[in-house]
């Protein structure tokens, strides 16, 4: 009984961190720029170690702030190249903030979950 429980908890974890993840369209972005929304641009490989340490902190982060107004958007970095282009991304594992039209953050590889954190709860605070 106790393990059932541990594993529904641990399924709504990660489904209400998942829940704030959204694959990227010009639409989406476009949308929450015009809405002055806080934007995680993440782009990302499924291959990719560094990407899926990411991804695993990005959702401790909605995980421990249920009610973040950040919109995630992901860019898939084998299939979307023309966007990870865009974005100036230099490969996988790249990660953009913006405000609205602002781009507020950019970083390559980043693994601490202290700066991660950090760099979101500025975004959110900015607001």
């Amino acid at each position: 009984m106790k393990s059932l429980l541990l594993t529904l908890l641990f399924a709504l974890m990660i489904g209400s961190a998942a829940a704030a993840q959204t694959p990227f369209t010009a639409e989406k972005f476009q949308q929450a720029q015009a809405e002055d929304k806080v934007i995680l641009i993440d782009i990302y490989a499924e291959w990719c170690p560094t990407c899926r340490r990411q991804s695993k902190i990005i959702n401790e982060y909605f995980t421990a702030n249920p009610d973040s107004k950040i919109q995630l958007l992901t860019v898939d970095f084998d299939s979307q190249k023309d966007w990870a282009t865009h974005f100036k991304a230099p490969r996988q594992s790249t990660l953009l903030v913006y405000k609205g039209f602002e781009q507020i953050h950019f970083s390559v590889a980043e693994t601490s979950k202290e700066r991660i954190f950090k760099t979101l709860s500025d975004a959110e605070q900015a607001n």
